[in-house]
């Protein structure tokens, strides 16, 4: 997907990410960012942060974050806080993914 592409969105784009277990490539492990926004300080701001500053985003906390492969947009999601066992860890609940079938 480019930045400028919409990625799929539900049943379907889960449908389109089921990827055949044959291809000893799909074991291999990535890394995924996420960006929840950026920020846009001046130098002389950024030359001034120190413990406990607090630096302004672009972003509200209600709006997606989105998830890259290096600097490939993969999906868009919501950030949301596990329960039970793993209760305080931070995860994304998708709401929209790239057809990934041409290569990441």
């Amino acid at each position: 997907m480019d930045d400028n592409t919409e990625p799929a969105t539900g049943s379907e784009a889960i449908g389109k990410a089921e990827i055949s277990g044959k291809n000893p490539f799909t074991e291999v492990p990535i890394e995924i960012t996420i960006s929840v926004g950026k920020a846009h300080p001046t130098v002389k701001e950024l030359l001034r942060l120190g413990p406990e500053a607090v630096l302004p985003l672009d972003k509200k906390v209600e709006d997606p974050v989105e998830l890259y492969v290096g600097d490939r947009l993969i999906a868009r999601g919501e950030l949301e806080e596990l329960d039970g066992d793993q209760k305080g860890i931070l995860a994304v609940r998708l709401t929209e993914v790239a057809d990934l079938q041409g290569g990441i």
